[in-house]
């Protein structure tokens, strides 16, 4: 199928959207003003009155709400909502490609791939990387994963949501990569607020503090980028050439972190969990290898 034909395809064809939170509302929303006809459902019909007011169609059941589109994209709290919101509708599922965007495992993706496929259904693996109000902006992107034929067919209608990056044939691929997003947001954000804690006991405001921790942030891909302090190809080789930052190096200062909290009388976790991976490093004897060396024991932790 080519590039036209699939804009003519999916030009105004009808989707399904269920589950109604801020994500489902926000791409309701998007789909309407790109001229779908949309048919909604949410355990909590009133959560469906303002997209229905922009024009959405509030179906009765879910096995209606299927029933109305040959796209069928799920926004849920997790995977076990959609076992239990579809169960009951599992007879309207034969035909239909399920687009499930909610967040889980990579294993419970490619277990429910195989689920709708028992049924006749296509699955395909999505994560939405950016808050509601950016879905449908050129700043928003979609990982999916699962057949790519799917992928294809409905390529001009998923573009609406964010650009959207395909990752492969297993359905697994696009919630691990969620999944490792996720990890490093909210990595960041615990980080960002042990600082702000720590700059706290010494009298700044978050307001005062803040600016100057998420400057940081900002940069900190820069900073990587231009220093090569995270070489791609040296860590698929196994390489960690410590020309730059070393694990001593590193590891001294998660030593200082842990110290200052600990003397501040803050939360310990996270401090702690970044200092270990520094001490297993330095006692497999790689305190003089680039600070990346601690993938080693990520991979495999004692």
């Amino acid at each position: 199928m080519n590039e036209q034909q699939n804009h003519t395809s999916s030009q105004n064809s009808p989707v399904t959207v269920i589950g109604l939170g801020p994500m489902g509302r926000a791409m309701t929303r998007t789909l309407l003003a790109a001229g779908h006809p949309v048919t909604v459902w949410n355990r909590t019909a009133a959560r469906a009155d303002g997209v229905v007011a922009d024009g959405a169609t509030l179906a009765a059941a879910p096995g209606e709400a299927v029933g109305a589109s040959d796209l069928v994209i799920l926004s849920l709290t997790d995977y076990r909502a959609m076992y239990d919101i579809l169960g009951s509708a599992a007879e309207s599922l034969a035909g239909r490609t399920l687009v499930n965007l909610s967040s889980d495992t990579p294993d419970r993706s490619r277990e429910a791939a195989a689920w709708a496929a028992g049924h006749g259904a296509t699955f395909l693996t999505g994560g939405v990387m950016v808050p509601a109000p950016m879905v449908g902006t050129e700043a928003a992107h979609v990982y999916y994963s699962g057949p790519d034929e799917a992928m294809r067919s409905h390529l001009t209608t998923l573009k609406l949501l964010g650009a959207p990056k395909y990752l492969g044939e297993d359905p697994g691929l696009a919630q691990m990569m969620y999944q490792a997003q996720l990890a490093l947001f909210l990595t960041t954000l615990s980080g960002l607020m042990h600082a702000t804690a720590m700059l706290g006991t010494a009298g700044l405001k978050a307001r005062e503090a803040l600016p100057e921790l998420l400057s940081s942030a900002d940069s900190l891909g820069d900073i990587l980028r231009a220093g090569e302090e995270i070489p791609g190809t040296a860590l698929d080789a196994g390489e960690h050439p410590g020309d730059l930052s070393t694990v001593t190096m590193m590891g001294a200062t998660s030593d200082h972190i842990v110290e200052t909290s600990t003397s501040l009388g803050l939360d310990l976790a996270l401090p702690l969990a970044v200092q270990a991976h520094y001490r297993r490093a330095i006692e497999n004897g790689h305190g003089g290898d680039n600070w990346t060396r601690i993938i080693d024991s990520i991979r495999g932790p004692r």
